[in-house]
């Protein structure tokens, strides 16, 4: 008979450590529900910094190397869909600002004003647009 009490005292222990247990982490949740939030805001302001530095870089790799990565080959194919010509980007010889050109029949035509930066809005949207979709 002995042994079937120790048994039980050592059953109602066990049961007891367990209550304790859930009670803390009932309390604990309670707290945790009472917290705010963490702030969505600052994450998405992180997250859209970090695509935006992304976007530049992948435009730098757009106007400087020839050739081009798949996320570089999608950006410029939907700008040739969407505008139903081909452009090309380079940098001239004398170090000034980027040269858009648009190819065609009669060779290369160099975009100016509106219609350049139209062209280049239209190119930083989409490539934002990319690195959003492709980033975690």
């Amino acid at each position: 008979m002995n042994t079937q009490s120790a048994r039980i005292r050592n059953m109602l222990r066990t049961y007891g450590k367990q209550l304790t247990s859930a009670k803390r982490l009932a309390r604990f949740k309670q707290a945790m529900d009472a917290s705010p939030p963490p702030d969505d805001a600052a994450k998405r302001a992180k997250r859209r910094q970090m695509v935006e530095r992304i976007a530049h870089e992948v435009i730098e790799n757009l106007i400087v190397n020839t050739e081009h990565s798949p996320v570089v080959a999608a950006i410029l194919n939907q700008m040739e869909a969407e505008f139903g010509q081909r452009f090309i980007f380079e940098y001239p010889l004398d170090g000034g600002d980027v040269q858009i050109l648009r190819d065609t029949q009669q060779g290369p035509q160099e975009l100016t004003g509106d219609a350049r930066n139209k062209v280049m809005r239209r190119l930083w949207e989409i490539t934002l647009s990319k690195v959003d979709d492709t980033m975690l």
